[in-house]
């Protein structure tokens, strides 16, 4: 069993963080099911690795640390608990960013039509860049990704 590499987007941190999130139950049955995932001899053997980057960390600590833009507001202290426990669970990976954005976006920039999705276009690029999948709950991802880039997005319902 090959195994698969998922970048969490900054909206899936932050649905897997919050028990009140609307999609805090999808993520979490997501999460642990791939980290359980056994091949057909029933070992543990083809685990899938997940990763967060530099932009999904400061993403989730921004958005999680703004008590006018999110109601369950933490600190910076207790949303960098939050990514230093997670960061210890099963499958863990740091994908660091050494990349121009225009690189990494360059397969993208024929379906960008708005500012929101500079950064999607980043993630998706470095997902693609490490023969990745990221996972996100962005339905407007799809158009971005393509048919060609499809293999590289998971959006969760």
């Amino acid at each position: 069993m090959t195994s698969t590499k998922y970048l969490l987007d900054v909206n899936a941190l932050i649905a897997l963080a919050d028990p009140d999130h609307k999609h805090h139950e999808a993520m979490e049955n997501w999460f642990v099911s791939n980290l359980k995932r056994k091949d057909s001899a029933g070992s543990q053997g083809g685990k899938d690795t997940w990763a967060i980057c530099p932009i999904t960390e400061a993403g989730f600590v921004r958005v999680t640390t703004n008590p006018a833009g999110y109601p369950n507001a933490l600190t910076v202290e207790q949303a960098l608990a939050f990514l230093t426990e997670l960061a210890a669970r099963s499958g863990y990976r740091y994908w660091p960013i050494s990349d121009p954005w225009a690189s990494l976006a360059a397969p993208f920039l024929g379906r960008l039509f708005s500012h929101k999705q500079i950064t999607d276009s980043y993630l998706l690029g470095l997902a693609v860049k490490n023969n990745g999948v990221l996972v996100t709950f962005d339905k407007g991802l799809r158009y971005l990704a393509g048919s060609e880039y499809s293999r590289n997005l998971l959006v969760l319902d």
